[in-house]
């Protein structure tokens, strides 16, 4: 889990410094990347071994998991370099929270009333957060951007609930790979046409260790409980926020900080903290 945590991590970074040398290595070309790179991991890793190719167009779960969470990849990755690195994640980590309340709409999973206290003490410092840029002119859309991306993060891990049991992982991971490059594809032309080998090979290196990262995410889970998992995720904003301070000069305020962590605090008692009775 610490691994696909660095790997999160170094990732962010990657595709943080690629933008900054070129403005056509931003979110389209980041997010072609992971999608071509993911399906050579999928047929590397898995084979033929459980893939369903024609669910990837006719199942339309399958077809919704796989738009829903390129899309919030696509919107993800736009926010990196216009918020930073460490403020674009921990936007993002609040996808669980958002997650948990579709959960209980859509496939009616539990959700205990001390889970929905926590949430709402995310939510309340997730508003702290975003309050003092929310005066700033132009500030207001990208942190918008970002909050729609961790809604629909939380919307594509519902997705993936509702397929566990009638789908193998390679075709779930591979729906939002091949979505990954659809949606891409217009600017595949500016892509290859703008960025230069060393940037297109520094691309291609952030899809790899992202998607090892995944599936060493996926292995942890295997042996670790859900409370310890995402403890050790909420390492990730905290490495992000470090680098892009050491790397590319961000910085957050004391009362940002202090938002940031209470908005991840109660993301992770409320994904944790859910065995109350409710």
């Amino acid at each position: 889990m610490l691994l696909s945590i660095v790997l999160y991590a170094v990732n962010v970074l990657i595709l943080r410094a690629a933008a900054q040398h070129t403005a056509a290595a931003g979110g389209f070309a980041g997010t072609a990347f992971r999608g071509a790179i993911g399906l050579l991991l999928v047929g590397l890793v898995f084979g033929r071994r459980g893939l369903q190719a024609g669910h990837l167009i006719r199942h339309p779960l399958v077809l919704a998991r796989g738009a829903v969470g390129a899309v919030a990849l696509l919107l993800f990755y736009l926010t990196i370099p216009r918020l930073g690195a460490g403020r674009a994640v921990i936007l993002n980590l609040t996808y669980p929270v958002f997650g948990a309340l579709m959960a209980a709409l859509w496939i009616g999973e539990p959700l205990a009333r001390r889970q929905l206290g926590w949430m709402l003490v995310s939510l309340l410092g997730l508003a702290i957060f975003l309050g003092r840029d929310a005066l700033q002119p132009g500030a207001v859309g990208w942190e918008a951007v970002g909050i729609v991306a961790a809604i629909l993060a939380g919307g594509a891990v519902v997705l993936i609930r509702a397929l566990r049991h009638s789908e193998h992982p390679s075709t779930v991971y591979a729906s939002q790979c091949l979505w990954s490059l659809g949606i891409t594809m217009p600017w595949w032309p500016e892509i290859l046409r703008e960025l230069s080998a060393p940037v297109m090979s520094a691309l291609a290196a952030a899809a790899v260790l992202v998607g090892v990262a995944q599936l060493a995410m996926t292995h942890a889970f295997r042996s670790l409980s859900v409370a310890r998992g995402s403890a050790i995720q909420m390492l990730l904003p905290l490495l992000t926020t470090v680098g892009g301070m050491a790397f590319f000069d961000e910085r957050l305020e004391p009362l940002e900080i202090a938002a940031a962590l209470l908005t991840l605090w109660g993301t992770y008692r409320a994904v944790a903290g859910g065995k109350d009775e409710g």
